[in-house]
């Protein structure tokens, strides 16, 4: 049976002073996510520019391969913009 993860990542975007500098910033983000096998979206405040909510999920055949790919993630949004993260909530699936 397949392993599938979804991971919830609250944002602060301190330095968004509008929706255009959010969506900028979070392309840069969703890009680089997305190299790690992914799928991301942009799932709440919508309308806020210096707050996002990201959906993040992951398959695989084995929970531990999910793990390290969404704790990957997690590495990969802190390593280039720390301080960005304000919560996560992990969901299993399946």
């Amino acid at each position: 049976m397949p392993a599938v993860g979804l991971l919830t990542v609250d944002l602060h975007i301190p330095g968004a002073r509008s929706l255009k500098d959010k969506r900028r910033i979070l392309a840069s983000v969703k890009d680089r996510v997305r190299k790690l096998n992914v799928s991301v979206a942009e799932i709440d405040h919508l309308e806020t520019h210096q707050r996002a909510r990201l959906g993040v999920a992951a398959v695989a055949s084995h929970r531990d391969h999910v793990d390290r790919v969404l704790e990957g993630v997690l590495t990969e949004i802190e390593r280039r913009d720390p301080g960005l993260v304000l919560a996560t909530d992990l969901q299993w699936l399946s």
